[in-house]
């Protein structure tokens, strides 16, 4: 789960609206893990190179920090989901800053490798090497499947990179992803579906991705 666990925000909100400043401090401090894998994911390559994630990362909690009463008088969303909204907004600042109207690097146009490991989809066996505890070997392999899964995911259009980025690095489930999004539950479904039909094919593997060969 890349999000901090939800008890504990919920417990350091309600200690923050009652005006304790540590709480507010550990609030945000407890996020800048997960805002920072957020924004590392996001952010295009050739504005990596000359912006680092991490500035990004303290300037979103700056905001937050200056916002949070705003957000405690009306959570129209649970916390999370609104730090990744101060969160892609900058990032959006950033692109349109570094490249222009340029939205695509040419590093998306790159094909992907072809597929090293049979007919297992890399979901499944990256599932079985998530363990803390991994040989060599396996940290290897699992290093590997998600070098080809983050070049795939160039591959797709906005739209799709991003819900399959909420929904399997943010581990983010669908009435979430729908409330990020601005959407109904139904068409987060369908959005994801069709996103990883679109990934299926890229990687070019089994049906097993979606899940949708199983009864």
């Amino acid at each position: 789960m890349l999000w901090p666990e939800h008890t504990v925000t919920q417990e350091l909100l309600a200690e923050a609206g009652r005006g304790e400043g540590a709480a507010v401090n550990k609030l945000l401090e407890r996020h800048r893990a997960a805002l920072r894998k957020l924004i590392q994911l996001r952010l295009d390559r050739q504005v990596a190179r000359r912006v680092d994630a991490s500035d990004i990362v303290q300037d979103v909690l700056l905001e937050a920090n200056g916002r949070l009463r705003e957000y405690l008088d009306d959570p129209q969303m649970p916390f999370h989901l609104w730090l990744r909204h101060l969160a892609k907004d900058r990032i959006i600042d950033m692109h349109r800053r570094h490249r222009g109207a340029q939205r695509r690097s040419l590093d998306r146009e790159r094909s992907l490798a072809s597929p090293q490991f049979g007919d297992q989809s890399s979901f499944d066996l990256a599932s079985q090497l998530v363990g803390s505890e991994l040989t060599p070997a396996a940290a290897a392999i699992r290093q590997e499947l998600q070098a080809r899964f983050i070049v795939a995911i160039e591959q797709l259009d906005d739209d799709d990179r991003e819900i399959v980025l909420m929904r399997h690095f943010e581990q983010l489930g669908n009435s979430e992803a729908a409330t990020a999004l601005g959407m109904t539950p139904a068409a987060a479904g369908m959005r994801h579906l069709r996103a990883l039909r679109k990934l299926r094919a890229i990687l070019g593997e089994r049906p097993s991705l979606t899940g949708e060969s199983h009864g």
